[in-house]
């Protein structure tokens, strides 16, 4: 299952795949081909159009979401739907023939500032299109707060759900931020926590988790 590991101050990146000791040991190095990585879709109140900025590296084997508008709050100044915000990405992932690809860790990165008494979560879940829903990871932060935070998702190896050979399958990523007054008093205060980008590298091997398609009639 993918493992919650959070913790604050510097920045992360939002890892698309990682690598597996036991699928090197068994299917040998991974494909030599460039891996691209099409968004095909940006969805969500935490990312509504024109607030998401995604970029593709020239070699295709990096990308960057950044938002300019991802925030949850709640208090002086928010509306009551500003309380809960989320983002939905589509990506296709585009590997060699013969190869197929599990995802094992997911980092984020923002900012949190939380009145004494407030509170807000992070949260995630992935999945293959036209199959089944992980569960929501969830990161709570608790005030008082006011700093940078980075959260990460990880999956254990014997855990990892790896994409259909031989069919298009977009990997879909749903985040979510909220934020409660809690104890706080929102007449006079307010609680805010943002999501500044989700990176995602997968130029590294440690970063992947790859295992050779069967052949026809294996």
């Amino acid at each position: 299952m993918i493992r919650p590991v959070m913790m604050c101050g510097a920045a992360a990146a939002l890892l698309a795949t990682s690598f597996s000791p036991r699928a090197a040991a068994l299917d040998g190095v991974p494909p030599p081909d460039k891996i691209v990585i099409d968004v095909v879709s940006v969805n969500g109140s935490g990312c509504p159009a024109g607030t998401a900025n995604v970029a593709v590296s020239p070699d295709n084997t990096a990308f960057t979401v950044s938002y300019s508008n991802y925030v949850a709050q709640v208090g002086v100044g928010a509306k009551p739907t500003d309380a809960r915000k989320n983002c939905q990405l589509g990506l296709n992932v585009h590997v060699p023939q013969g190869f197929t690809y599990a995802v094992a860790q997911a980092d984020y990165r923002g900012y949190a500032r939380l009145e004494p008494g407030a509170t807000g979560l992070e949260r995630a879940n992935y999945y293959f299109q036209g199959m089944s829903q992980t569960a929501f990871m969830n990161h709570p932060f608790s005030g008082p707060v006011n700093d940078d935070w980075q959260t990460s998702d990880t999956t254990d190896i014997d855990a990892l759900i790896y994409a259909p050979c031989g069919a298009i399958r977009y990997f879909n990523i749903n985040t979510e931020l909220r934020v409660d007054a809690g104890t706080s008093d929102p007449t006079k205060t307010t609680s805010l926590l943002a999501m500044d980008s989700t990176d995602g590298n997968i130029n590294t091997l440690y970063h992947f988790a790859w295992k050779k398609c069967p052949q026809p009639g294996q």
